[in-house]
């Protein structure tokens, strides 16, 4: 797993290459700038932002902390320091902080709806390759909370995994032996009847994939009376017009890669003073 500093620098050698050929003209001088928001939003991306100014040797004043919402005209930050590493560091700094806060601003659309009837929003694992990290960390900074980072911190079985399984059942009890104690179980169910199964094989998580909101009622109503200790979650399509009735079906939680793919770009920039 890459360090928040390597990403940092990964992403500013990008932009940078073999170096920026402004500094080749002008001689170095003091310089200060501010982030400016164009559009309203939730702030995330102060953690890399800080990085990339400690690896650069420039100040930041923080107006607002990851989490916090904005509007257009606020400023965000001031940064200080030298021209050359400024002007350099300049679109990787905004890009970090674009990206993160747009997920952050659409994440907390969602948790805003649902937070009402105690349901968390979580993530999932459709990141961008390479950015699973740095997008989950925004979608903390939204109010959301993350899923499984990857396959290695529980054991989610979905139904690709369920055409090679012959006896759920059994199948569970071997895991609970390989897996470590830590780590949870979780069944993607498409179908009650699946949920039923799962329910008899004592998993811990239960995902309602694609159900519509009476099926996800209706293992609602099985779980509570069979099997409470279970914790079920709903997914599958669940967008801002639709998360508001499946957090009313009284599951425990909701996922949604929307919150990474379909967020769209907010609007800051930097001017200098």
């Amino acid at each position: 797993m890459r360090s928040v500093e390597e990403f940092v620098l990964n992403a500013l050698y990008e932009d940078v290459g073999r170096g920026d050929l402004y500094s080749l003209v002008e001689e170095k001088k003091d310089a200060r700038a501010k982030i400016v928001a164009k559009s309203s939003g939730v702030l995330a991306g102060r953690l890399y932002a800080d990085t990339l100014s400690n690896l650069k040797n420039l100040d930041i004043k923080w107006f607002k902390n990851d989490g916090d919402t904005f509007e257009n005209g606020e400023i965000i930050c001031e940064i200080s320091g030298d021209s050359h590493s400024l002007l350099a560091c300049e679109r990787t700094l905004l890009n970090l902080v674009l990206h993160a806060s747009s997920i952050a601003t659409l994440t907390k659309k969602f948790v805003d709806i649902i937070q009402p009837y105690g349901v968390m929003l979580l993530d999932t694992r459709k990141t961008r390759p390479n950015l699973r990290v740095f997008e989950k960390y925004a979608t903390r900074c939204g109010g959301g909370t993350n899923h499984r980072m990857g396959l290695d911190d529980s054991l989610m079985i979905k139904d690709t995994h369920l055409k090679t399984i012959d006896n759920l059942k059994e199948y569970i009890k071997k895991a609970r032996k390989a897996i470590p104690f830590t780590s949870k179980i979780e069944v993607e169910a498409e179908t009650i009847e699946i949920a039923k199964e799962a329910f008899l094989a004592d998993v811990d998580i239960v995902m309602c994939d694609n159900m519509t909101t009476d099926e996800v009622k209706e293992v609602v109503a099985l779980r509570n009376k069979t099997a409470p200790h279970i914790k079920l979650e709903a997914s599958g399509n669940i967008s801002l017009d639709t998360i508001e009735d499946y957090a009313k079906t009284g599951v425990d939680a909701i996922s949604t890669g929307s919150t990474v793919h379909q967020a769209t770009w907010i609007d800051l920039s930097m001017k200098l003073l």
